[in-house]
């Protein structure tokens, strides 16, 4: 009899739990959390290249990400993961529909359309113009409704630490996904 695997948002859900309360603020959110990553690690499953935006508040989050996610402690194959400013160090100059088409089509060219925008921010900042053309973009988007985004509030005083505990249970998520232990396309 094969094993059960279960879906993602049920994994989320008994996940979120096993945190001893840590998570309990996620909790109601669970479906918003599961709906939108399940979405991004297919496309990590995939092997798509992930590309990392954040607005400017969260540039220490973008470097935590990008020197723990490959660290050599990971027992789990390298991902393709880089920053948009690794790739062009000048985006925080784009101003307008142009400028990111340029972009866009630089990017494009360099990864085959096999890439996917991982914003973390503000909804009005204009780096999140950058991800929000592409419809595979993945969000974790601040007082604004969006689509595949996951909302947070700016204003939140333990907005830092609840940054810090999604990405810890990204982490899990992507290690579960990827070793089939959940199945992210249920």
């Amino acid at each position: 009899m094969p094993e059960y695997i279960p879906d993602f948002a049920q994994w989320s859900l008994d996940t979120i739990r096993d945190e001893d309360g840590a998570l309990s603020w996620l909790e109601e959110q669970r479906f918003n959390w599961a709906t939108t990553t399940s979405s991004a690690l297919s496309h990590i499953l995939e092997g798509k290249t992930i590309i990392l935006i954040t607005d400017e508040k969260r540039k220490w989050f973008e470097r935590y990400i990008i020197s723990t996610i490959n660290n050599d402690k990971i027992e789990r194959p390298i991902l393709p993961i880089v920053s948009i400013y690794s790739l062009y160090q000048h985006y925080n100059n784009i101003n307008g529909g142009e400028m990111i088409d340029i972009l866009d089509d630089m990017i494009s060219l360099s990864y085959k359309d096999d890439y996917i925008f991982w914003y973390v921010g503000s909804g009005d900042d204009k780096r999140s113009d950058i991800a929000k053309r592409r419809d595979s973009s993945y969000f974790w988007i601040f007082d604004e409704d969006f689509h595949n985004a996951f909302k947070l509030n700016s204003y939140d005083s333990h907005l830092d630490i609840k940054l810090l505990q999604l990405y810890k249970l990204f982490n899990s998520s992507l290690n579960a996904a990827m070793f089939g232990e959940v199945d992210v396309n249920s």
